[in-house]
């Protein structure tokens, strides 16, 4: 019987120390996937409001539409839009979609201005939206859908609903 220490027990023997390694990897492996899974309760959603829409046309029945959003980041990290697809309404009719591939940068706790086009097909349109745009009388409109954000610490999808009055 061995009444010794057992020298795989103390911290100078290299077993031991590669035990201890592989534990604190296995440790902040696990804390990293805690945190990403929980990104979406960190990161406030941003904000996104309707500023302008700039008409042209392609044809008697398409037009391409740019639209101007201001989209605040509440967040004290910036966050960086890898996709952005929305749809757009006025006065309660589907006027458009678009998405965005490109990579926006929105700094921590600003506001920036995103220029996004819309695809959209006159025909569909209702008499009250194509009324509207040509007397410039005051809009509802809706923007609704998902963005593809990354901050610092991961990253999330994130669905957005957002509506207003346009002028």
């Amino acid at each position: 019987m061995y009444c010794g220490k057992n020298p795989v027990d103390t911290h100078d023997h290299p077993s031991y120390i590669r035990i201890v390694k592989k534990q604190y990897i296995i440790i902040l492996f696990a804390l990293s996937i805690l945190l990403v899974s929980c990104l979406s309760l960190v990161i406030q959603n941003p904000s996104f409001v309707l500023r302008e829409i700039t008409l042209r046309p392609l044809s008697l029945t398409e037009m391409t539409l740019l639209i101007g959003l201001d989209v605040k980041n509440p967040n004290c990290f910036d966050l960086t839009f890898k996709s952005f697809e929305y749809t757009v309404y006025l006065n309660n009719e589907e006027i458009g979609t678009g998405h965005l591939e490109q990579e926006i940068l929105i700094p921590s706790s600003s506001t920036t201005r995103v220029m996004a086009p819309i695809s959209a097909q006159l025909k569909n349109w209702g008499g009250s939206v194509v009324k509207a745009l040509l007397t410039g009388d005051k809009m509802l409109y809706k923007i609704e859908g998902e963005a593809d954000i990354r901050a610092v610490f991961g990253g999330v999808k994130l669905p957005f609903s957002h509506e207003g009055h346009l002028n």
